[in-house]
């Protein structure tokens, strides 16, 4: 069992990878004590995003060993510091992307804190007070008090938790590029933790949703479990062909290296495609179906901590959750090779509070 330096009083425990093989295994640490302004909550459940995948293999070449990945969490509410007004004791909570930023610049004046230079991510990331963020793979954690979320009692605390990072990462963008209009065409490339999420979004806002795939396997659960109106296969060049030109928007959630150019011509004049998906390459822009179909194409990170409240107070009174698949935390390793091949519908999350025992 490896140890780190005490750096903090409270003790914690939880699981990290110590190099970019990215295999977890369990691990001994420490959080900060409950400040005047903070939150302690006690994690129940975690969410298995592709960006822990990422960052435990180092694949974007940013982690910082050992890494508790995780930013995904719902938990309970175990103190509170005397200068928190909003949140007591047995509260559920949420805890998404980020813990902290300089609540000062304008991107935070904005309530944008996911765009603030010196954001503060849930993990691999280096808190104001010069020590490091550890995530949700693990039994507690200790927040200020600003980046807590009110966790709706009608959502259910596992199949909620993704939202806190797939559910906002869709619900953002779709926000701001205007693709909430009844009776407007959404196409959502890629059917995984985020597309899934998306079609869902798409459906509540009263848009015609197809999803764009490379699976034709995926058709009868996008349209007759997701609600997806239709389903378009990419490697079917005669469907594709007849969708030239059909969708108004495109939110692009694939996470690997994919072309552009068969998205952007299924899009209208003035279309907009906008990827979340983070690939691990450049992509390859082909500027002729930009230039004449004057469209756009653009990009969006999660969202800041008042845009997630109001996602997930959405998704409380449309009823809308991810699709989860419940897994023990002993069993992440096999999980995180799962989720590498995409084998997994469509997220999976940690039940942290039943699974995670001490040594």
């Amino acid at each position: 069992m490896a140890k780190t330096p005490e750096e903090h009083p409270v003790k914690a425990f939880g699981w990290a990878a110590r190099d970019s093989s990215g295999v977890l295994s369990p691990f001994r640490f420490s959080r900060r004590e409950n400040g005047d302004d903070d939150v302690t909550v006690k994690i129940l459940y975690c969410g298995v995003c592709h960006s822990d995948l990422h960052a435990v293999k180092n694949e974007w070449g940013l982690t910082n060993y050992p890494i508790v990945p995780g930013h995904e969490i719902v938990g309970i509410v175990t103190k509170v510091g005397k200068q928190v007004q909003k949140f007591k004791v047995d509260d559920k909570v949420g805890v998404g992307v980020l813990v902290g930023s300089c609540k000062s610049c304008e991107s935070c004046q904005q309530d944008l804190e996911n765009y603030c230079p010196q954001m503060v991510f849930t993990y691999n990331s280096i808190d104001h007070d010069g020590t490091k963020t550890y995530g949700g793979y693990s039994d507690v954690i200790v927040i200020h008090q600003h980046f807590v979320l009110r966790f709706p009692d009608n959502l259910p605390s596992d199949a909620g938790a993704p939202l806190l990072c797939a559910g906002i990462t869709v619900y953002s963008p779709m926000k701001y590029y205007g693709m909430t209009e009844p009776g407007k065409h959404l196409g959502v490339a890629g059917l995984g933790g985020l597309g899934h999420v998306a079609v869902k979004f798409g459906k509540a806002f009263g848009l015609k949703v197809t999803v764009i795939s490379g699976s034709p396997s995926k058709e009868v659960e996008a349209i007759n479990r997701l609600g997806a109106d239709s389903f378009l296969v990419t490697s079917d060049p005669t469907k594709m062909k007849a969708a030239i030109g059909t969708m108004d928007f495109i939110i692009d959630t694939i996470s690997a290296v994919h072309p552009l150019l068969p998205l952007l011509s299924l899009l209208k004049l003035n279309g907009r495609l906008v990827t979340v998906g983070l690939p691990d390459k450049p992509l390859e822009l082909p500027i002729f179906p930009l230039v004449l179909g004057r469209r756009l194409i653009g990009g969006s990170d999660f969202g800041g901590i008042k845009e997630t409240q109001e996602m997930l107070d959405f998704c409380a009174k449309n009823n809308i959750t991810a699709d989860i698949e419940l897994i023990k935390i002993d069993e992440i390793n096999t999980a995180m090779e799962r989720l590498a091949k995409s084998d997994v519908r469509y997220r999976f999350v940690i039940d942290v509070g039943n699974s995670l025992s001490h040594p």
